[in-house]
């Protein structure tokens, strides 16, 4: 008969072998969002570089709003 020390240990295990996939399943979704255009890094600094007279994250094309009216 198993002690409910026993069964912690075995919670605690399975419970970090969960985590550990999904933090390797994050930062492989991290790296294939990266490889197809959307960078991440990019955005984080938004709320640091929030000031009028800092640069443009990304450039505003107007051809695509005229073209969807």
């Amino acid at each position: 008969m198993e002690t409910i020390r026993e069964i912690q240990g075995y919670a605690y295990f399975g419970m970090t072998v969960v985590f550990v996939i999904a933090l390797y399943g994050y930062i492989v979704y991290l790296y294939k969002g990266k490889k197809r255009g959307m960078d991440y890094e990019k955005y984080s600094n938004l709320a640091l570089h929030d000031d009028l007279n800092d640069q443009i994250l990304e450039a505003r094309n107007d051809e695509e709003k005229d073209s969807s009216k």
